[in-house]
């Protein structure tokens, strides 16, 4: 199932990159859907190239009936992102990796920061897959909407801490 998502914030993709990376803004984030960050891993400094890996739980009340089936009543989702460094005007793109824990649901995506004047245009584009036969495809659609609408919780949530600091 493909995965498309975009948003605009009237932030450079430096300040962007900066709130991404945050563990404060991660652990508040994780929460506001419920969840928990459960360990955050930078290598590299983020003014270059450089990877993250963030290990969250998350409660599956919210998903369709028949992923909970398979899941239970939390799960723990692995998100590793492999950055660029910044482009002359601060634009970077990161690969995506997302695994969820006892779930067969994986997703490659490519987001990236693009600088806009002022702003910073997040796009992600890519694909969920689930390798379950014959309900693989099922399970990759109900997944996609619910990664759709985390990316841009996190990019409004994004916003919203950088109008309150």
């Amino acid at each position: 199932m493909a995965l498309n998502a975009s948003t605009t914030l009237p932030y450079s993709p430096a300040t962007i990159t900066g709130v991404f990376t945050d563990e404060a803004f991660l652990k508040h984030t994780s929460e506001h859907v419920g969840g928990e960050l459960q360990s955050l891993e930078v290598e590299g400094a983020t003014d270059g190239p450089f990877r993250l890996t963030v290990v969250r739980t998350l409660p599956t009340d919210r998903l369709p009936d028949i992923a909970k089936k398979f899941v239970g009543a939390t799960l723990t989702v692995t998100q590793k992102e492999n950055w660029s460094a910044p482009a002359e005007d601060g634009s970077r793109q990161a690969t995506v990796e997302l695994s969820v824990g006892g779930v067969p649901i994986n997703v490659n995506a490519v987001q990236k920061l693009v600088a806009d004047g002022e702003s910073t245009r997040v796009e992600v584009d890519g694909k969920v897959t689930s390798s379950i036969p014959f309900l693989g495809g099922k399970i990759a659609d109900a997944a996609e909407p619910m990664i759709g609408k985390a990316l841009n919780i996190q990019a409004a949530e994004a916003e919203k801490w950088l109008e309150s600091r």
